[in-house]
């Protein structure tokens, strides 16, 4: 069993930051592709922000130069450093890992519960 749990959303003003953390436990032998994605209401789920194990990273234009994503891959943890936050930046946000919890075991995706970022004044 494997979890992602999110935390850091919350209520911020327009122009503000907030920092999103999401830490992976239980039964992982390799953390692969780790990631953010966002779903605002009446929307799609959308891509934000991707990192790879060799920190090789991935953003969606709309937050490029806003948004810095980075791990700390002992702690399989990911983070998303939102900056210069707009109010079409709220949404849910949902963190993602692929994992395997084997050596030559089978590679699925895992995904938080989502956090709430809302950017109003």
């Amino acid at each position: 069993q494997v979890q992602l749990v999110e935390s850091g959303g919350g209520l911020v003003q327009p122009g503000g930051s907030l920092t999103l953390s999401c830490v992976a436990s239980g039964r992982i032998f390799r953390v692969e592709v780790m990631g953010w994605y966002r779903q605002a209401p009446g929307k799609q789920r959308e891509l934000v922000a991707t990192i790879t194990g060799g920190g090789n990273t991935d953003y969606a234009d709309s937050v490029k130069g806003r948004f810095t994503i980075s791990r700390d891959r002992a702690k399989n943890t990911v983070y998303l450093q939102m900056n210069s936050l707009k109010p079409e930046d709220t949404a849910v946000y949902y963190c993602n890992a692929k994992i395997a919890n084997t050596y030559s075991g089978p590679v699925f995706n895992a995904w938080g519960q989502g956090t709430q970022v809302t950017v109003s004044s």
